[in-house]
């Protein structure tokens, strides 16, 4: 053998060495615009670990939620990576579901994490999901439409102020209509509004006997109110409008006011996105004079699965994408105005981002004044201001948002949708244990 050939054939070893040693990581995440552009950037992350590959699966909310919720619970193994939220987190937790984040490196400060989004993702002092960006909700508008009609936004509204002004501004000759609301059914889509828009009605979910509570006068005023409003000024199809469809009917001038997830600001504020970038003000979620505004606290946040036989890199991967030093790498490449909020005190603090987001403070505000342990204006045994964090959740809110985006759909009355939620709560919260 020469020298030549024995120096090839080592080389060529050492080359399948280490394509054998790479290990490739299965990522679930949601199709939001922040995840997306984090899979844009990734090849920073490969550079920093050549020996790790990144396998995508980005799906729809609904469908998401659904497949990991099942992989994890039958121990399948099929991801390293979880994009999971707020109410899963203490949950999958207790489970023994999901590995603590106990190596996320030295430089990553744990400490800079604003603490209502931190503790919302903390069991027994451990941190189990490390957020990606942390959202609560508000209103968008259109100042121009404002103007035109003569309104001036309040930096608090009430509901009927909001309701009085979509009515206002609709044109629908011209496309334009009032308000944008959710309508698709998902207990993370159209009930995670309704649920915090009921918080501020003074309705609840469940009473402190986990008595649902559906056939109270404050959920019959909620519905009322959010499907005559909806057939007033909101756009056609509405019942099957999520966050994703409500954004594009925004950001192409179909909207006079959304309200959503606050993570939307940058998307309606980015001129290569909107249309109508210059003209959206921010005001905090509505209320109706009881002490509580229809915001939501909630994180899009990434977690590793007890089952995972690749822990470490994932860890490495989380501590990549929810680090001080992303959030730079987006502002370098995109600008701060893109930046995942909602997350670090230290963006907050930035002056830099202070100066691209006109949002930042109303965001901060929004998440800082919204309580999981004291959701509701009457008491209840629950945590969560969106969901009630309890397993049974899941399906009782889908199962609830059907009949609910039904009724904005005019195929059942409001009553008849609100006598539907009380029977199938009763129901599954009596199998469940719950009502004795």
């Amino acid at each position: 053998m020469t020298l030549r050939t024995f120096l090839l054939g080592a080389c060529s070893a050492l080359a399948f060495a280490g394509m054998a040693s790479a290990e490739t990581l299965t990522i679930a995440t949601v199709n939001n615009g922040d995840m997306i552009r984090m899979q844009k950037l990734t090849d920073d992350f490969k550079a920093k670990n050549p020996g790790i590959d990144l396998e995508w699966v980005t799906l729809e909310e609904n469908v998401l939620r659904q497949k990991v919720t099942t992989d994890i619970a039958t121990k399948g193994g099929q991801y390293d990576v979880l994009t999971i939220g707020t109410y899963e987190v203490p949950i999958w937790a207790k489970q023994d579901w999901l590995l603590p984040l106990d190596n996320l490196g030295a430089n990553y400060d744990v400490d800079d994490l604003l603490p209502a989004i931190r503790s919302g993702l903390t069991v027994d002092g451990k941190l189990y999901a490390a957020p990606f960006y942390g959202e609560s909700s508000m209103v968008m508008y259109r100042k121009d439409l404002f103007d035109a009609a003569g309104l001036k936004m309040p930096d608090a509204p009430t509901w009927d102020f909001v309701a009085d002004a979509a009515r206002k501004i609709t044109n629908k000759d011209k496309e334009i209509y009032g308000i944008c609301l959710r309508g698709k059914a998902g207990w993370g889509e159209n009930m995670a509004f309704l649920t915090a828009m009921s918080n501020s009605f003074g309705a609840r979910w469940f009473d402190e006997k986990w008595k649902p509570q559906f056939d109270q006068p404050e959920w019959k005023d909620t519905l009322d109110f959010y499907v005559k409003l909806m057939k007033d000024a909101g756009p056609p199809g509405a019942s099957s409008n999520g966050f994703n469809e409500n954004l594009a009917l925004f950001q192409t001038g179909k909207c006079g006011m959304w309200i959503d997830a606050t993570v939307a600001a940058s998307f309606v504020a980015d001129p290569k996105q909107s249309q109508v970038a210059d003209k959206v003000g921010f005001a905090l979620a509505p209320d109706k004079g009881l002490g509580k505004r229809g915001n939501w606290l909630w994180a899009w946040s990434l977690a590793i699965p007890a089952g995972t036989q690749k822990a470490e890199a994932a860890e490495k991967f989380v501590a990549w994408a929810t680090s001080k030093e992303y959030s730079n790498l987006v502002a370098e490449k995109e600008g701060w105005l893109n930046a995942p909020p909602g997350t670090r005190k230290s963006l907050y603090a930035n002056a830099d981002y202070q100066k691209a987001a006109s949002f930042a403070k109303m965001t901060l505000d929004s998440i800082n004044s919204a309580d999981p342990t004291k959701p509701t204006v009457k008491p209840v045994p629950y945590v969560g201001i969106q969901f009630v964090a309890i397993p049974e959740f899941q399906g009782i809110g889908t199962a609830i948002g059907q009949q609910f985006s039904a009724a904005l759909a005019g195929q059942l009355s409001v009553d008849q949708a609100l006598q539907s939620a009380q029977q199938l709560a009763t129901r599954e919260m009596t199998k469940a244990g719950y009502i004795k």
